[in-house]
């Protein structure tokens, strides 16, 4: 009997230390309740992590517009999209990972009756303008996609949204936020507005430059619309410095690295399967481009490209520079050698005055920007920009080309942006991959295809948008997409 009271009394008083057994099953040191800052912080992360990645199963638009080859794998530089799940993993970064946290941000910023109303309305901008990057994201990659029903718990099968009537509604929303930011009052705190530290009118100036980069979008399809659009951002103030630039510091350690350094790094892995393709690399050095030493390693003194579309030796091509594979080197939303080829495009177009003496202007304060950002000097840019093919007043073709080549150039490393530019400018002309050991003709795809998954699981929905794109194929043109 002794031993059974023994057995008995330990029990006994665990349980009387606690109101309630379920308890037990709560883990203490997880958080069950998050502050929007931190959601926040963690949307910016998702998206730009799969804006940046060069991970093949995620991202693989350097490939598209061929700034990178590789050694091993021809899936991805000859467009097989489904051998991975790279659509299914930029689908869900977009939605779970970003959208979602962004989407319970402002629900419990709204709920938060302890915030003062402008501090309220500026977060609440804030949340909006990743919103419509996300977004923008999608449709721009996607084409038509779960919109108006999206997001919702109690609707797992939401319907495909039209693209164009989307971006219609994107555009709307940013003009709200943007006109709700009170330059006097802060964002969130340092911490956790990680692009711009609390400064609210550098988010009106993203907030511009991003609705300048969605107006021109629009130019071959809507140019008065497209010239609107260009005249307000540019009337609202737009990023013309990198001081202003937006973008996303990483840090040294994982898993809040740079996701760059997390596939290429020595530090993080010992793959190697890829290097530099000789599209980029040859383009360059006809050009003796001083950004060739932040962008690229040497091979005996040399920049050399790997072939496009087919398998390279490692040792024998250059590589991705040390600058790059950094695990500190920031992502970019936006620079302002971006927005300083939309304005040359700009004024070329006839949205913003000054014709073409204003386009060179702007082009050659873009390439300026491009090298000072990557580490050149002021004296490297003046002496690129006074050569004969370089130089906006004789560069080769027309200024569609000019402002095309140079771009392309520039956005290295941001493939996502760059594949979107190209697709929508046409420039620099690029072939895919051709030869016996390639069994039919390719074609550089114009639009990412439906995660597979979405034909198990959204089944009907997914056939409906999927037949507006020639049965979900990669070839099928965007609605902005009109040359």
């Amino acid at each position: 009997m002794k031993r059974i009271i023994i057995f008995i009394l330990p029990i006994v008083l665990m349980t009387a230390c606690v109101e309630s057994l379920d308890n037990w099953n709560v883990d203490q040191k997880k958080a069950t309740v998050v502050p929007p800052r931190t959601l926040f912080t963690n949307a910016l992360k998702g998206i730009i992590d799969v804006v940046t990645t060069p991970n093949v199963n995620t991202n693989n638009f350097r490939m598209f517009v061929q700034y990178w080859a590789t050694t091993t794998y021809l899936d991805e530089p000859r467009y097989n999209m489904t051998q991975r799940l790279y659509s299914q993993n930029q689908w869900y970064a977009a939605y779970r990972d970003a959208l979602v946290d962004l989407k319970e941000a402002k629900r419990l910023i709204n709920n938060d009756e302890t915030l003062a109303p402008d501090l309220k309305a500026n977060q609440l901008a804030l949340v909006e303008i990743a919103e419509v990057y996300c977004w923008n994201f999608l449709v721009t990659t996607f084409g038509d996609v779960p919109y108006s029903e999206a997001l919702d718990p109690n609707n797992v099968l939401p319907a495909y949204d039209d693209a164009a009537t989307i971006y219609s509604d994107l555009l709307t929303r940013l003009d709200g936020a943007i006109a709700s930011i009170k330059t006097t009052a802060g964002t969130f705190t340092n911490s956790n507005d990680v692009i711009y530290n609390g400064s609210a009118a550098k988010w009106i100036k993203f907030g511009n430059s991003l609705k300048l980069r969605m107006g021109m979008l629009l130019a071959d399809v809507d140019a008065g619309k497209a010239k609107t659009l260009v005249e307000q951002a540019v009337a609202g103030g737009v990023i013309t410095d990198n001081a202003d630039r937006a973008r996303f510091p990483y840090i040294s350690a994982p898993p809040n690295n740079n996701p760059v350094s997390a596939n290429l790094n020595p530090l993080f892995s010992s793959r190697e399967d890829f290097v530099m393709a000789s599209t980029i690399i040859d383009a360059m050095n006809d050009r003796e481009d001083p950004r060739r030493q932040f962008y690229f390693t040497q091979v005996d003194g040399e920049y050399v490209g790997g072939n496009y579309g087919f398998s390279n030796a490692y040792a024998d091509f250059s590589h991705v520079s040390a600058k790059i594979i950094e695990p500190t080197f920031e992502g970019l939303f936006m620079d302002a050698s971006e927005v300083n080829f939309f304005l040359a495009e700009a004024a070329e177009r006839g949205f913003i005055g000054g014709g073409a003496a204003a386009a060179a202007g702007y082009y050659n304060e873009a390439v300026e920007q491009s090298i000072i950002y990557w580490g050149g000097t002021q004296a490297d840019a003046d002496t690129y920009l006074a050569r004969t093919d370089v130089a906006y007043a004789t560069a080769a073709g027309d200024w569609k080309e000019k402002i095309g080549t140079q771009k392309w150039i520039a956005l290295n490393n941001r493939g996502w942006d760059s594949w979107t530019e190209w697709r929508r400018l046409d420039f620099p002309k690029l072939s895919p991959p051709s030869g016996p050991s390639i069994p039919t003709a390719l074609t550089i795809p114009n639009r990412m295809i439906y995660p597979v998954i979405e034909q198990t699981v959204n089944g009907a929905q997914w056939s409906t948008a999927a037949g507006r794109y020639n049965a979900d194929s990669p070839a099928a043109k965007l609605f902005w997409d009109a040359n």
